[in-house]
C-alpha cells in the first residue's frame, strides 16, 4: 500500500505539489519498493499522465466475484503497460535520473511496477485464459464460459494483488502531481438523494 508524507509544498498550476514524497509499494512475492521521491517538474507531468491513465482504467477498480470479465481486466493491464512505456519514452531520461540509495524516481517506480507486478501477471495468465477461451463452444456465452473456468478465482485474486500495487502507485502519482483524488470520487449526498428520487 502507498504511504505518502507531505514534507514541503510548492505551488503547481491551481494546486499544490509536494517537494518531497515518501513512497512505499508492497509488491507481492517480491517485497517492497520504498524511498523518498523528490520530483522535478517533468516527473510531475509524467505522474499526471500516468495517474489519469490509472484513474480511468478498470485496473484500479476492485473487481467483484461476479463483476466484469477477466479478459477485459487483463486487456486493461496490458494497456497500462503500453501507456507507461510510451510515457517513459516521451519524457526520456529526465524522469529516470540517478538517485541516491533510499530515493526513488518516476522511472524507477514505473519500470519496477511494470516488470515486477504487471508483467508476471500478464505472462502467466494471458496464455492460460486464451487456452480456456479457445475451448468455448460456438453457442456458449463467453461470460458464462469464463465464469465456469476452474482457475477464475485464482486469476481474480492475482488481479486484486496487482490492483493494490497500482492503487498505491496511483496515490503516490496523485500526491506528486498535486491534484485532487480522481479514483475515490464520491458523489455528494445531495446528488445521490436527487438521483434516488428521480429513479
Amino acid at each position: 500500500m502507498g504511504l505518502r508524507q507531505r514534507l514541503g509544498r510548492r505551488r503547481r498550476g491551481s494546486g499544490f505539489a509536494p517537494q518531497e514524497v515518501s513512497v512505499k509499494l508492497a509488491i507481492p512475492f517480491v517485497g517492497e519498493i520504498s524511498g523518498t521521491w523528490e520530483p522535478v517538474d517533468v516527473e510531475r507531468e509524467a505522474a499526471w499522465e500516468l495517474y489519469v491513465e490509472l484513474a480511468t482504467r478498470i485496473s484500479v477498480v476492485e473487481l467483484g466475484e461476479d463483476e466484469g470479465l477477466l479478459r477485459e481486466a487483463l486487456s486493461s493491464l496490458y494497456t497500462v503497460f503500453a501507456t507507461t512505456r510510451e510515457i517513459l519514452r516521451r519524457y526520456g531520461p529526465a524522469v529516470a535520473p540517478r538517485v541516491q540509495p533510499g530515493n526513488v524516481s518516476f522511472g524507477l517506480l514505473a519500470v519496477n511496477v511494470l516488470n515486477l507486478s504487471i508483467r508476471p501477471l500478464l505472462s502467466k495468465w494471458h496464455p492460460l485464459l486464451t487456452a480456456h477461451e479457445a475451448s468455448r463452444g460456438d453457442h456458449v456465452d463467453p461470460v458464462a464460459h469464463e465464469r465456469r473456468w476452474a482457475r477464475a478465482a485464482e486469476l481474480r485474486a492475482e488481479i486484486e494483488s496487482v490492483r493494490k500495487v497500482l492503487l498505491a502507485l496511483a496515490q503516490a502519482l496523485n500526491e506528486v502531481a498535486g491534484v485532487g483524488d480522481l479514483i475515490t470520487v464520491r458523489v455528494p449526498a445531495q446528488q445521490r438523494q436527487a438521483a434516488a428520487t428521480e429513479g
